[in-house]
């Protein structure tokens, strides 16, 4: 089939074009270094033209309530136009687990993103993921001042990012498929724990302080393990710490 990848140079994005292009699918890589702002809808047309599924994997730069939501928004909502007038028949759509409660940041913003692409005419496909092993990199990165990282209270059961594009891959593809399917990692994990091995294995911050980040609304909600899956999720290896030691082997 011919497959439009939405933030195909993306973390998750790049790795759904290389699953579908395995399985012999032509892939539209859909970006703006390809010269698409889905955004914008600067050239979204002639990329839809002739394809028959739309995966989108597309990320936000911003964490601000009120830009991420009209981000994600203004995003699906130009999708589901053109793949409506190209004659696409379907569009799976990256997601994340446990969200119908959150309020701000980027948790509200796929929120958005899900209710705008249900709204149109293209039937939809939602695969709700648990954060990535490499959301660890992302938290030490945010957090670490001087030679501490302080990382907010958070039960988690993460996923390795390569999993989670295969799963997206086979959800866009699939004949039959429920439409909306969830996937995580096969351990429940205290986040600070996982980034706290993580700065072990690269020797730095030298201490990971767990945090109540009372300033973000929805703290109470990660703490109490809203983000973790539902009894029906896909649970998929490698274990944070298989990924940690292929990853950064252990000196």
């Amino acid at each position: 089939m011919r497959i439009a990848v939405v933030g195909a140079s993306g973390r998750i994005g790049h790795e759904v074009v290389d699953a579908l292009r395995d399985q012999g699918h032509e892939v539209v890589a859909i970006s703006r270094g390809a010269g698409v702002d889905v955004y914008t809808g600067a050239g979204l047309a002639g990329a839809l033209a002739g394809v028959d599924i739309v995966v989108d994997a597309v990320n936000a730069n911003t964490t601000d309530t009120a830009a991420v939501t009209d981000y994600f928004r203004t995003i699906a909502r130009n999708v589901q136009q053109e793949a409506a007038a190209a004659g696409v028949r379907r569009i799976a759509v990256l997601s994340i687990i446990g969200i119908d409660e959150f309020t701000a940041g980027h948790y509200a913003g796929k929120l958005a993103h899900e209710a705008a692409y249900r709204e149109g005419p293209v039937p939809v496909r939602v695969l709700r993921a648990a954060q990535f092993h490499e959301f660890t990199e992302m938290m030490l990165d945010w957090t670490t001042r001087d030679d501490a990282a302080y990382v907010p209270r958070y039960r988690a059961q993460l996923v390795a990012a390569r999993v989670v594009a295969e799963e997206l891959a086979a959800l866009a593809v699939a004949d039959e498929s429920s439409d909306l399917v969830e996937i995580a990692g096969p351990e429940e994990l205290n986040l600070a724990a996982a980034v706290t091995k993580l700065a072990a294995r690269l020797g730095k911050p030298s201490r990971v302080e767990e945090i109540v980040d009372t300033e973000d609304p929805d703290h109470e909600l990660q703490a109490a393990g809203a983000l973790l899956p539902g009894p029906n999720a896909i649970l998929a290896g490698p274990t944070f710490d298989e990924w940690l030691d292929r990853k950064y082997p252990a000196r």
